[in-house]
């Protein structure tokens, strides 16, 4: 009888520690979803650059192109 307890009771008390690393999981799960959320939103209310940026943005990378070939000792 007493072994019948004790087997019920370690039984019960697996399904309590499954069921709170569950829950743990699930909230942690929640959590990374909220972050993904207020990040996408975040990006999504950026301003978007202005067009002096943009040409500042390509004179660069033209530069950058420029420099790389002269480095591989290709004449740009």
């Amino acid at each position: 009888m007493t072994s019948i307890l004790i087997t019920a009771g370690a039984v019960l008390a697996a399904i309590a520690m499954l069921c709170l690393a569950g829950l743990t999981a699930w909230r942690g799960w929640l959590d990374l979803k909220r972050h993904e959320i207020a990040a996408a939103r975040a990006d999504a209310q950026a301003p978007e650059p202005s067009s002096g940026v943009r040409i500042e943005m390509a004179n660069l990378k033209e530069r950058l192109r420029k420099l790389e070939a002269i480095a591989t000792g290709v004449d740009p």
